[in-house]
């Protein structure tokens, strides 16, 4: 009995939770992954805080108001300097422009990154220990299902409770993740096909002008169709109703002719 309590031991997979319990600096291994989280979350506003505010370009045009270089900040470093005059010219012949612009706080990508950062981190850290653990001590025996004979009122709530409870950790943060992904593309993808489509519009008016009454001549082609083939469909149908009605009406004659006519008929001597 001890031996099989023992390989039963050797053999039993262990636990993420069991190395925590086992492990006496649990409290000093919680307190540094929450000065870590604090420290990532700082760093993603802090970065998210350095693209708002006013930027500042300076933009340098020829005589002829055409833009022939542009940079960052208020002045042009020595480099940049260099650089413009060895390429263009003397500085002296080219105008210099100051364009400045309020950008406001990008809120979509810190929330995103605040909460998708974490999260995709935590995923893949538990997957990495999950696959670790099954390459080392092999996958899990699963535990035989169970038959439930559950009462006809209460399929639908073991259903929905069998259903919610197949669902793990996993699951939700792959949700959260998309749902985080989603939530920073899709505006800006929205926001992208807007000017797009403007730029286009103001580009090919006569175009997309053309197509607009090309496309509403054809809607109204069709509904002038389908008004036309309505009325000839209820045409028909009245025409079908006269002749149904007038079959009835011969039909219900023809007997009273023929009792008629059998009644006018000479009777022959037996």
């Amino acid at each position: 009995m001890t031996a099989e309590a023992t390989v039963s031991m050797r053999t039993e997979k262990p636990r993420l939770l069991d190395f925590f319990e086992s492990n006496h600096h649990l409290k000093l291994v919680l307190s540094l992954t929450v000065i870590f989280l604090l420290i990532l979350e700082t760093l993603i506003y802090l970065t998210a805080a350095s693209q708002a505010g006013q930027r500042t370009r300076l933009i340098i045009t020829n005589t002829e108001g055409q833009k022939i270089y542009e940079t960052t900040g208020s002045t042009l470093s020595s480099y940049e300097k260099m650089v413009f005059e060895s390429t263009f010219g003397p500085l002296d012949r080219y105008r210099m422009h100051l364009q400045s612009e309020e950008r406001p706080f990008p809120f979509r990508a810190w929330l995103s990154a605040a909460v998708g950062v974490p999260v995709g981190l935590i995923l893949i850290i538990a997957f990495a220990i999950k696959a670790f653990l099954n390459l080392l001590y092999g996958d899990p025996d699963h535990p035989p299902e169970r038959t439930s004979q559950a009462m006809p009122h209460e399929g639908r709530f073991a259903s929905a409770f069998e259903i919610f409870k197949g669902i793990s950790v996993f699951h939700v943060g792959v949700l959260v993740v998309l749902s985080v992904v989603l939530f920073w593309m899709v505006p800006n993808l929205l926001g992208d096909f807007g000017r797009v489509a403007w730029a286009f519009l103001r580009e090919y008016k006569i175009l997309v002008f053309g197509g607009a009454l090309f496309l509403a001549g054809l809607l109204i082609w069709i509904i002038y169709l389908r008004y036309r083939l309505s009325k000839q469909v209820l045409q028909n149908q009245v025409e079908i109703e006269k002749l149904r009605l007038e079959y009835h009406r011969t039909s219900e004659d023809r007997p009273l002719e023929l009792l008629a006519a059998t009644q006018t008929e000479p009777r022959s001597d037996a």
